[in-house]
């Protein structure tokens, strides 16, 4: 499963989450898509086959599931972009990843809109 950090997220995880495998980038490593409105961002994503990771539900939720590849929403109070918020996202992100890698062929072709949960 590809992502794309949406840009309120910072290149720092990507490059982390990038460490163990995984593809994702952040749209603040993406001159091009920087300052960009979020139905841009999302069509973007979905040209190169990525899910959005975002808190920002009031404006990617209601987007045509034509507009985006999958969204993976997160409750910004669960996970705040703080100094002891961000450390607790990464795992819930590499376990979403890892979960998702081997359904990846199952779900191709299905529009994902998921919470990202907390793992247990």
């Amino acid at each position: 499963m590809r992502l794309l950090l949406d840009e309120m997220y910072p290149r720092r995880l990507a490059e982390q989450l990038r460490i163990e495998g995984h593809d994702v980038l952040a749209v603040v490593e993406l001159s091009d898509l920087i300052g960009r409105e979020d139905a841009e961002v999302a069509r973007w994503a979905r040209d190169d086959g990525r899910v959005v990771v975002t808190e920002n539900v009031v404006d990617f939720a209601p987007l045509d599931v034509d507009a985006h590849a999958g969204l993976l929403l997160v409750n910004g109070r669960h996970w705040p972009r703080t100094p002891s918020g961000l450390p607790r996202l990464l795992p819930a992100l590499r376990a979403w990843l890892d979960a998702r890698t081997a359904e990846e062929e199952v779900r191709r072709g299905v529009v994902l809109v998921e919470w990202l949960c907390a793992q247990r």
